[in-house]
């Protein structure tokens, strides 16, 4: 699945308010009452939510891994032994 796949509004949603609406479908997905047509569409985006919780662990991974190195060639330079 692609990012230009990602509805903007999931895109601009945050970690914990996409884990927050992922526990909402799986509560709906739960109801029997509901049709197959909606189960699909609330399991799609679902997946959509889900993509985008990976994208942005690995985009703050990325960035703490970033600062480690950072911080690691400032010490070198400030002492060098």
């Amino acid at each position: 699945m692609k990012l230009k796949n990602i509805p903007e509004d999931i895109r601009t949603k945050s970690i914990k308010e996409a884990q927050n609406e992922i526990k909402e479908i799986i509560t709906q997905l739960e109801n029997k009452e509901i049709n197959l047509e909606n189960s699909i569409q609330h399991y799609n985006r679902m997946i959509h939510l889900n993509y985008h919780i990976q994208k942005q662990f690995r985009k703050k991974a990325n960035e703490i891994k970033h600062l480690k190195l950072d911080k690691n060639k400032k010490n070198i330079i400030k002492d060098p032994k």
